[in-house]
């Protein structure tokens, strides 16, 4: 295969508050954990199930960062676009240990805040958190009328007034 893709998307609640810690040269690095939940309902018993996956989350990113810790807490709706990384550490009894993370890196990823104001426990108050996404890079992913020059825009608004109905 010529190349390979390694990219996660998900959909999703934080498990826990934000935790920052700081590199040597200062840097923020922000983690937490998001649970993603799928229900089903069992053919033999008619019973609901559902099955939770927690997923650790770590950001390099300085800004995803400032906005993961000001405005999300434990039970905040978030979508966010990384990457899987497998690091290896030893643990306090000298055991080797490796953990899966989704990593969104310094110049990569993307993170939106699903909750709107008043709903969830991460929203703040006067903050509109709905569908507001930070790190993105790409003009095509901004919405439609973001990106329609305003000459267009005259163009529509004037189509539209002559519509009779």
């Amino acid at each position: 295969m010529a190349g390979s893709v390694n990219k996660v998307i998900l959909v999703g609640n934080l498990g826990r508050d934000p935790e920052v810690r700081r590199t040597g040269a200062g840097d923020p690095i922000v983690s937490f954990s998001v649970a993603t939940s799928e229900t089903w309902r069992d053919k033999a018993t008619g019973e609901r199930k559902e099955r939770t996956e927690w997923h650790n989350v770590v950001i390099f990113n300085e800004n995803l960062g400032k906005i993961a810790e000001q405005y999300c807490k434990k039970g905040t709706k978030v979508y966010l676009e990384g990457q899987l990384q497998t690091r290896e550490y030893t643990d306090r009894d000298g055991n080797q240990r490796k953990a899966t993370e989704v990593v969104l890196q310094r110049f990569r990823g993307e993170l939106t805040l699903l909750d709107s104001r008043g709903r969830g426990e991460g929203a703040e108050d006067g903050y509109e958190s709905a569908n507001t996404s930070f790190g993105r890079s790409s003009p095509m992913e901004r919405p439609a009328a973001e990106r329609r020059p305003a000459a267009a825009s005259r163009a529509a608004d004037i189509i539209d007034d002559d519509i009779p109905f």
